[in-house]
C-alpha cells in the first residue's frame, strides 16, 4: 500500500510540475508571435489605408519583430517592388495595339512619373540604410522627401487617366495598379513619418 501512495504522490507532484513550470518554447514563440502582430496592427492603425497595411506587413511580422526601423524599411521595400512591378505593367500596356493616341500620350506619361517614383523611393531605402555620415534627422528628412515626391508622381499618373477621352478598359486597368502603387507608398511614408517622430 506505502508503494501505491508513493507512486500516486509522484504522479500528483508530475501533474502540478506540468502546469506550474515556465510556458514551453511553443507557448513562448505563439506568446511572441502574437505581439509582433499586434505591433504590426497598432502602427498600420495611423495609417491611411489599415487594412490593405495589416494584409501587407502581418506576414513580415516574426521578420519585424516590433521594430519600427525594420517595419519602416520593410514598408518602402514592398513599395518599391510594387512600384517596379506597375512600371512593367505599364510598359507593356503602352506597347498594346489600338491605343488612341490621347491613351497612348496618357501612359507615356506614367511610365516617365512611375521611373522617377521609382528612382525616388529606391534613394529613400538607399537612405534608410546608412548608419552613419549624415544626422538621423537629417537622413529621415531625406527619405520623406523622396518618398513623398514618388506619391505625387503616382498621383499624377492617374490624374492623366481622368479624362473621358481615355477608354474605360484602359483607365481601369491603369487606375488598379497605380491606386495599389499610390496605397502602399502612402503607407510607408506614414510609418516612416511616425518612425522619424518617435525618435526625434
Amino acid at each position: 500500500m506505502k508503494k501505491i501512495s508513493s507512486s500516486f504522490s509522484m504522479s500528483a507532484i508530475f501533474i502540478i510540475a506540468m502546469f506550474t513550470s515556465p510556458p514551453c518554447s511553443a507557448a513562448r514563440k505563439l506568446l511572441s508571435s502574437e505581439t509582433d502582430t499586434a505591433f504590426i496592427k497598432t502602427w498600420c492603425d495611423s495609417t491611411s489605408y489599415p487594412d490593405l497595411c495589416f494584409a501587407t506587413f502581418s506576414s513580415y511580422a516574426a521578420e519585424i519583430k516590433g521594430s519600427p526601423q525594420i517595419l519602416a524599411t520593410k514598408s518602402l521595400f514592398v513599395a518599391l517592388n510594387t512600384t517596379r512591378s506597375a512600371s512593367k505593367s505599364f510598359n507593356k500596356l503602352r506597347k498594346k495595339q489600338g491605343l488612341k493616341t490621347r491613351e497612348a500620350a496618357a501612359l507615356q506619361d506614367c511610365v516617365e512619373e512611375i521611373s522617377d517614383s521609382f528612382d525616388e523611393i529606391k534613394r529613400s531605402v538607399a537612405e534608410m540604410g546608412e548608419s552613419g555620415g549624415k544626422s538621423f534627422a537629417f537622413r529621415m528628412s531625406d527619405v520623406q522627401t523622396w518618398a513623398s515626391a514618388a506619391l505625387t508622381d503616382e498621383n499624377t499618373c492617374m490624374d492623366g487617366f481622368s479624362e473621358t477621352a481615355v477608354d474605360g478598359a484602359v483607365k481601369d486597368k491603369v487606375r488598379t495598379v497605380i491606386e495599389k502603387v499610390a496605397h502602399l507608398t502612402s503607407i510607408s511614408l506614414s510609418i516612416v513619418n511616425r518612425y522619424a517622430g518617435a525618435k526625434n
